[in-house]
């Protein structure tokens, strides 16, 4: 059977961490939230110039109010749910996260700010 046209030859595959409030996350006081808010965005920026984190940042408008932000990362997927449990914020339960790949098409996406290069070239199986 010849190859479907619309699949790509090559993938980019990147690690993605989708943060979210979870249901019963605890109550804090605004000065609390402030100040996990501040350890919160230290951790992700020494994340950032480790070369851990590749690029962050919050989500705005969405359909649901639960997805707070998104990383990707520049490791395995078991890494970056290793240094996602380190955050502040999610150790103190504000913030839950779901890591996951993400495949685009190869060369769609560029990180001119990375030191090396990001994510795994992969090919789709014929399977």
């Amino acid at each position: 059977m010849p190859r479907d046209p619309n699949i790509p030859d090559a993938f980019d595959v990147y690690t993605l961490v989708v943060l979210r409030r979870p249901p019963g996350a605890p109550e804090m006081s605004d000065e609390e939230l402030a100040a996990l808010q501040a350890r919160h965005l230290a951790y992700r920026a020494d994340l950032a110039r480790q070369g851990k984190v590749v690029v962050n940042g919050p989500f705005d408008e969405r359909s649901d109010p639960s997805y707070r932000g998104m990383s990707i990362f520049a490791c395995d997927l078991d890494e970056a749910a290793r240094l996602s449990d380190g955050d502040p914020s999610v150790a103190a339960g504000r913030l839950a996260y779901d890591v996951m790949e993400w495949w685009v098409t190869a060369g769609s996406l560029a990180f001119p700010l990375a030191d090396r290069a990001v994510g795994e070239r992969r090919s789709m199986s014929d399977d």
